[in-house]
């Protein structure tokens, strides 16, 4: 038989032990932070303004989408730059008009120049990692950029051929060679600037 002090030590005990296994959840490293969250939303915001203006030269438009994407990938990396572009693609899928020519819908993702955009996500993917590893190293990440682009025109090309019917020929001329000087000086643009908008968010503390 337990004297009562035993019994208050006791039942301090087990109050103790259950509010132990009932406690929160400690956040894992995986999870999004608020800031995390917010910073996404702003990139994937800065995205749908940009890309829907474009200059129509033929069946695929010059537009600023890869310019946002690369912003994106020196202020969030390449996983949630990737997050911010899945994000804008459903934010264009279910008929925002945030695509060029601030058009939308699964017409515009699913048609001829829909390969570009989601070859585009490969192209944060590749060139996000090459920036997360090597951000201090313009020249590499100016050719992560290069690759991923490539990987993109690739894909794109690859669609547009099939879904309009073209030769391989006829889909680079209409999808890659008259882009290629534009979108070189998109990504020198992010080379140069990248860096800075990264260093002022991190001395303001929206990302680390």
């Amino acid at each position: 038989m337990m004297s009562p002090q035993q019994n208050n030590n006791f039942y301090n005990r087990k109050e103790n032990t259950i509010m132990t296994n009932f406690s929160a959840p400690t956040p894992t490293k995986h999870s999004f932070s608020t800031r995390q969250i917010a910073v996404i939303g702003m990139m994937t915001a800065v995205t749908c303004i940009l890309a829907p203006f474009s200059l129509p030269i033929g069946p695929v438009p010059i537009s600023l989408t890869n310019l946002a994407i690369y912003f994106s990938l020196y202020v969030l990396g390449a996983k949630y730059g990737c997050v911010s572009y899945l994000i804008y693609l459903l934010i264009g899928f279910v008929g925002v008009p945030v695509f060029s020519g601030f058009t939308s819908g699964p017409g515009k993702l699913l048609g001829p120049t829909g390969g570009y955009l989601i070859g585009f996500l490969p192209m944060a993917l590749i060139a996000g990692i090459l920036i997360d590893k090597f951000i201090s190293k313009r020249i590499i990440c100016l050719l992560g950029m290069m690759i991923g682009t490539i990987v993109a025109y690739a894909f794109g090309t690859i669609w547009l051929a099939n879904q309009a019917g073209m030769d391989w020929k006829a889909a680079l001329m209409a999808g890659v060679i008259p882009f290629i000087p534009g979108d070189f000086a998109k990504m020198i643009l992010a080379m140069i600037a990248g860096p800075q908008i990264r260093k002022q968010l991190v001395r303001a503390e929206l990302i680390q």
